[in-house]
């Protein structure tokens, strides 16, 4: 089929990136194989199919535009990242969770706490951002290893995300097919609840068998952390103010921001000494250094000495400046997917699996697989959640099954596995916020795994599906 070869070049160039660059594959590796594909998909469309360019610019236009303030969004995440770090936020977090949380529970424990934040948020961005940079930390103190420390905060994230009501894609799931958003979330609690429970199990089973030896660990990062930081309960009323503005549903671009700036403000009452470091500068006066401090916190790289190797990267940040990469990246996956759908190419290979539909089975099989199948290849999962309730609309109303079906099994498949790929939006985020690369937490995401595969499970079932008889 003609409209698979700008997939299977992408997907080739992809593999070899990742054999050559490894964890630096989203560095320039993998947005030059989606500027590949991009031109392979153009140029076989304007050849074959005579689709005059205009269109792709016109679709490009529009997906850009649609996306404008995701990049804000990561803009803002790269500010709160590091004025949190410098002015103490996180590591008067980590030195009290540390000291607060059991080993062998804190798994169970993060992907609790995160599911909480983002219910409230109805944002898993917000929440890794914000709970989960800390969480990471805790976790590092504690000796457990970063990626499942990282398929915790994502697995309760995308948990909560995905059943808030003030989810952006929990309302586009419902709305794209003319779903009540509470009728939706019931609904979802059928596949939900098993798939988090499950995901809970694994969590402490796994923590259970975690030792002792993160007390090294422990005494080590309390140790650094006091010397280098003013550790103060005054730095938590940042997130305590961040927790306010989520429960009054202020918009997630504004709680960032806001948050920036009040952590900017905590850093120049508590944290002066870290500010003059950062600025580098003996020559300016305290409040010059001061002030020049903050502003690289804000958009540049930061390295605080502590004394501790592994605690210095911690306490390390990248600013606006460590999203760059990322922004570049979501363009350029946005540009082929955009060039995918104008072409028509995303439509053809769609219908096709349509095609195979016989069964309710494999009805619900072939809209999780097209969600899977559209993450992967348009880069980002508002069109994918969008592309599939559109592409299986009339194919869920012909075979006479509610539209409440489809909304849950888009959410099931194109919401939470999009942070599995590394070039999707989500995945490229969520690795450069926790700086745990999207192949390594990926095992570990059980709740992200576990989801499509319980809609499919439920679908076998049949349990509470049923046909509209109307």
């Amino acid at each position: 089929m003609v409209a698979m070869i700008p997939v299977a070049v992408l997907i080739g160039l992809l593999v070899i990136v990742i054999m050559l660059f490894g964890s630096d594959a989203l560095s320039g590796g993998s947005q030059i194989a989606l500027l590949f594909g991009l031109a392979v998909c153009v140029l076989i469309s304007m050849t074959v199919y005579h689709t005059p360019w205009k269109t792709f610019e016109n679709q490009m236009t529009k997906t850009l535009g649609d996306v404008s303030v995701t990049l804000l969004i990561l803009l803002t995440v790269g500010m709160l990242a590091g004025s949190w770090m410098i002015s103490g936020v996180v590591p008067t977090l980590i030195y009290y969770g540390v000291q607060i949380l059991s080993p062998r529970f804190f798994l169970v424990c993060a992907c609790v706490i995160c599911a909480l934040v983002s219910l409230l948020s109805g944002s898993s961005w917000t929440t890794v951002a914000t709970i989960g940079v800390a969480l990471l930390g805790i976790g590092q103190a504690l000796g457990i290893s970063e990626a499942w420390t990282a398929g915790a905060i994502i697995s309760g994230a995308y948990f909560g995300d995905k059943m808030s009501p003030l989810s952006d894609t929990t309302i586009l799931a419902s709305s794209s097919v003319k779903v009540d958003i509470f009728e939706h979330i019931r609904y979802m609690m059928l596949t939900t609840t098993p798939s988090i429970l499950i995901t809970l199990g694994i969590f402490l089973f796994a923590g259970l068998g975690h030792g002792g030896e993160g007390s090294l660990h422990i005494e080590q990062y309390t140790d650094g952390l006091a010397a280098t930081f003013n550790i103060s309960l005054w730095t938590l009323l940042v997130p305590l103010i961040t927790g306010i503005l989520i429960a009054r549903k202020v918009p997630s671009l504004m709680v960032l921001f806001i948050s920036s700036i009040l952590a900017g403000l905590t850093a120049i009452i508590l944290q002066p000494h870290i500010l003059c470091q950062i600025a580098g500068d003996p020559s300016l006066s305290t409040p010059a250094a001061i002030f020049k401090g903050m502003a690289i916190t804000y958009y540049g790289s930061t390295a605080v000495q502590t004394g501790y190797d592994a605690l210095n990267d911690l306490v390390s940040t990248g600013g606006m400046a460590g999203m760059l990469n990322t922004i570049w990246l979501i363009l350029c996956a946005m540009c082929y997917g955009s060039a995918m759908v104008a072409s028509g190419m995303i439509e053809s290979i769609t219908r096709v699996i349509i095609r195979w539909v016989r069964t309710r089975l494999s009805l619900v099989t072939s809209t999780v697989g097209t969600g899977l199948f559209l993450n992967l290849t348009t880069g980002d999962q508002f069109i994918s959640i969008v592309l599939t309730a559109d592409i299986f609309r009339d194919v869920y109303d012909k075979e006479g099954y509610e539209a409440r079906l489809l909304s849950r099994t888009t959410e099931d498949a194109a919401t939470v596995t999009s942070v599995l790929v590394p070039w999707n939006t989500c995945g490229m985020t969520q690795a450069t916020v926790l700086g745990v690369p999207t192949l390594t937490y990926l095992p570990y995401c059980f709740f992200n795994i576990l989801s499509p595969l319980t809609t499919i499970v439920m679908a076998a079932i049949g349990w509470k599906i049923k046909r509209n008889r109307n």
